[in-house]
């Protein structure tokens, strides 16, 4: 693997790992490394990095201490085909102790921050014009996308 996707955690990169490898397809978790020795963060022989694929992106997730915190300048988006897939992946994230936010965004119980988007509305978007205009008017009012909501929207009976 030439290139991967570093994230941060505090002590529970192994944890997050293998709730994205549960909850999201074409994820994995590969191998676990432990440290060497003491670090800032950890001691000898606590999980330093975890290697692991997200919805087919390859990460590998440090174990660096509490010196950093996630934040929305870094998302995950996770394209979905209907209502019951973007149900599933809002309900693991924030039902796991994550949060809700806006416009299709919410966060996981390690602060990272992912946008669950219906490809009905990104469809829409890219058509540009009125259509585009209606359903972000509409996006912009929800916190995970309503499918329904953004399909009437863009048929202009909503």
């Amino acid at each position: 693997m030439k290139n991967t996707i570093c994230l941060w955690y505090d002590h529970d990169a192994e944890e997050a790992a293998n709730f994205y490898a549960k909850t999201f397809p074409d994820s994995t978790v590969g191998a676990v490394h432990h440290a060497p020795s003491d670090f800032p963060g950890g001691k000898k022989g606590d999980v330093l990095t975890v290697e692991f694929t997200v919805c087919g992106v390859p990460c590998l997730g440090l174990n660096g201490g509490d010196a950093f915190k996630h934040n929305e300048a870094f998302s995950f988006q996770i394209a979905t085909d209907d209502q019951e897939e973007t149900d599933r992946y809002w309900n693991a994230i924030i039902g796991g102790g994550g949060s809700e936010s806006a416009c299709g965004w919410c966060k996981d119980r390690w602060g990272l921050s992912w946008q669950i988007t219906p490809r009905v509305l990104t469809e829409a978007m890219a058509s540009g014009g009125d259509v585009a205009k209606r359903a972000f008017e509409a996006m912009m009012g929800m916190r995970k996308i309503d499918i329904a909501e953004i399909e009437a929207a863009v048929r202009n009976d909503g």
